[in-house]
């Protein structure tokens, strides 16, 4: 029984000794400090929210703007930016090369950037339009260069003349005509054309020397060509 007492009593939680109630103590401290610098954050976040969406409204109503260029500013304050820039209807976009740099600019949808204002910024330069222009006319004017570059290679390399012209005053121009020439037959060679070849007989024609030579076989084995064709009796 002492035992079992024994046993119950040191099993109980132990009043906390100096140390312990210190570090209770230091760990609310801490839970409250953190707790106050989120609630100090969640505020400024609202209050720059505030801040932008009454700097957007200005924007929109002021006709003489077409853009807006922020300082640069950490990520959380730039996504806010994007997050009232979408609710507003306007296009935002960031730029810069490191974090350390990079902002936030603004269009209206009627000054959306093209693709040459946008490549300016990301190489971190400023827009010109009139230097643009000159850029874009200079692009054209070396893809017309070479266009014609081109075409003057392939034109330099296909021959100036063809063989027919350069050699005609020893073939003449009518060789290759003369040369083919319509082949006519010629007995004496054995060369019918092939039109001779063809049986001009009609059907019915061809039967019937075909029934006759069959006939004249059977009232005549030996036919026209037997021994005694064509001899006399002695």
């Amino acid at each position: 029984m002492a035992d079992l007492l024994g046993s119950i009593l040191s099993s109980m939680e132990k009043p906390p000794t100096v140390g312990d109630k210190e570090s209770r103590r230091k760990a609310r401290e801490q839970a409250a400090r953190m707790k106050k610098m989120q609630e100090d954050e969640k505020r400024k976040k609202a209050d720059f929210r505030k801040k932008i969406e009454k700097e957007v409204s200005d924007f929109i109503q002021d006709s003489t703007q077409p853009k807006r260029k922020y300082t640069t500013m950490g990520k959380i304050e730039r996504s806010i930016i994007h997050d009232v820039a979408e609710v507003a209807g306007l296009a935002s976009f960031s730029f810069g090369e490191d974090e350390e740099s990079r902002y936030v600019m603004l269009f209206k949808k009627e000054s959306a950037p093209t693709d040459d204002e946008l490549e300016a910024y990301r190489k971190g330069e400023e827009w010109n339009p009139q230097v643009a222009e000159q850029r874009r006319r200079l692009k054209e004017q070396a893809a017309l260069e070479q266009a014609t570059s081109l075409k003057t290679n392939k034109l330099e390399a296909s021959p100036a003349s063809n063989y027919r012209d350069k050699y005609s005053h020893l073939i003449g121009t009518s060789a290759a005509k003369d040369a083919a020439h319509t082949l006519e037959a010629n007995s004496a060679y054995g060369c019918v054309p092939t039109a001779n070849k063809r049986d001009k007989r009609s059907i019915e024609e061809a039967m019937n020397q075909i029934r006759a030579k069959k006939k004249q076989k059977l009232e005549d084995p030996l036919g026209a060509t037997g021994p005694d064709a064509g001899s006399s009796q002695s």
